[in-house]
């Protein structure tokens, strides 16, 4: 077991005030849980790493946390900390009040933690041959302070030991149902209000939802107006909208130090500190399941679009995001599953002319969106991302490259206008020649937007807030109503 050299004149001190305060650190001191966020960066960072930490957690609990540790380095600057906790650590320092860190991870992040905090007189931790958690706690505890010589914060069930032979005993963070355990032991706990419902909705992207909106654009460029149609487009679209969730929250728990280090994403609410991380892990399966139930609801094959698009968008998540201009191929990519979707949910052959579009204007809002990453560093004097394979000099060339792709998909549009495949749609299909300016103007538009700085994280939000688009989209709806 690891710990920091301890001051022999603090251990064993009876006066009351002069007690040692011992602290634990995940869930009490940050609000976070080291463990998880180690899993996930191993995972994120390479996913085939899964295989060997499978392998040490045959070896017990700590040679896994220590297999974690040894394979990602976290920046213990920027974890989420209670300010209450800190301010308990503050007022024992100003007591004159020894204050150890003592924690179940690894020896090599709680040592760090301690170093940055640069508070606390020691600190106890797990190595690879044991697992500082629960009653192995408690009785290092014990040992170093004897019972009733050291007053302790912790949060959760595993401190429960702990507390059992702490003099004064602090709860944070603690779950509603282990309030009669704590109660029966005495421990005061600091109120800590549970995650918002805003902080839910943040979580799983419900403002993202309207893009799974996608799935009705066969059903519109069919023209199968029937209601068991519009039923299937519903439920397809709920489908992928949960799903998608699932896929935000491991993204949010892959990219948890890079998120930190970004201006707006740092609010995000596993980076924050707002959800525990646990309640994410948690909350992955859930959405995930009920949106293979909702898709099965739909059509097999449906489900099968469903789990590929899922497949794809955590090979994105896990590597392709890395990736330079690939992970802009794939995020066009998700954005046509979306119409397949949509089109096997109403068992219609999708359109080569709307994948075609598809690929080209999304690839477009991509590259509008990784120009709009790369200007708030430049802004912000941040150095080049650390999660995206782009520099902060490619900028230029990302704005080209998003300008072409998107006046490219006004020519596949024009090129539709004129091929057999309208005429058996559209009564006037000339009228839709007036699209093409409209579409010209609003990408060009989002191209000087991004570039004058007054479009924020992701253009297609954006697009929902902003009038001119709306404007926009209702002059393409009645051009294509006079079409047909």
């Amino acid at each position: 077991m690891s710990s920091a050299a301890l001051d022999s004149t603090l251990i064993g001190e009876t006066s009351a005030n002069k007690l040692p305060l011992v602290v634990d650190l995940d869930g009490t001191l940050i609000k976070s849980d080291l463990l998880l966020e180690s899993f996930f960066a191993n995972v994120g960072k390479n996913p085939s790493s899964i295989f060997g930490l499978l392998a040490a957690l045959r070896h017990g609990k700590a040679r896994f946390k220590d297999a974690l540790a040894q394979g990602v380095d976290l920046d213990v600057a920027s974890l989420p900390y209670d300010q209450k906790v800190l301010d308990l650590i503050g007022a024992a320092r100003n007591e004159g009040r020894p204050v150890y860190l003592a924690s179940a991870s690894n020896a090599k992040f709680v040592g760090a933690v301690a170093d940055h905090v640069g508070l606390f007189t020691g600190w106890f931790a797990s190595d690879a041959s044991t697992n500082n958690s629960a009653h192995t706690k408690a009785e290092l505890l014990v040992g170093k302070f004897g019972e009733r010589g050291f007053d302790y914060v912790g949060n959760d069930k595993a401190d429960l030991p702990v507390w059992a032979v702490a003099a004064r005993r602090i709860g944070v963070r603690t779950a509603p149902a282990l309030s009669g355990r704590l109660a029966a032991l005495g421990v005061e706990v600091i109120e800590s209000p549970a995650p918002e419902l805003k902080s839910w909705i943040k979580l799983i992207r419900v403002h993202q939802y309207a893009k799974n909106g996608l799935v009705f654009l066969p059903l519109l460029a069919a023209h199968k107006f029937d209601l068991l149609s519009l039923y299937h487009c519903v439920l397809a679209a709920i489908a992928f909208s949960l799903c998608a969730s699932s896929v935000y929250i491991f993204n949010d728990l892959v990219d948890l130090s890079a998120d930190r280090g970004h201006p707006s994403k740092r609010r995000r609410p596993l980076a924050s500190g707002a959800i525990p991380i646990m309640r994410g892990v948690l909350a992955m399966p859930v959405l995930f399941l009920a949106s293979v139930v909702i898709a099965a609801l739909v059509s097999w094959q449906f489900l099968g679009v469903l789990l590929f698009y899922f497949a794809v968008t955590n090979a994105y998540t896990c590597w392709l995001k890395t990736k330079m201009l690939i992970d802009v191929v794939a995020l066009a990519a998700l954005y046509s599953l979306r119409v397949i979707g949509g089109a096997v949910a109403i068992n219609v052959v999708a359109s080569e002319w709307l994948i075609g579009f598809s690929m080209f204007i999304f690839a477009s809002l991509a590259l509008i969106k990784r120009y709009i990453e790369l200007a708030v560093r430049l802004d912000k004097e941040l150095p080049d991302p650390s999660n995206r394979n782009y520099k902060l000099g490619d900028m230029p060339i990302v704005a080209a490259l998003a300008a072409a792709s998107g006046f490219n998909a006004v020519t596949v549009f024009a090129l539709y206008i004129s091929s057999d495949a309208v005429h058996s749609l559209y009564r006037h299909p000339q009228f839709l020649w007036l699209v093409c300016p409209i579409l010209m103007y609003w990408i060009s538009r989002m191209v000087m937007l991004a570039h004058r700085r007054l479009v924020h994280d992701d253009p297609i939000v954006f697009a929902l807030k902003d009038r001119i688009s709306y404007a926009a989209g209702a002059a393409i709806a009645i051009v294509v109503l006079a079409a047909i």
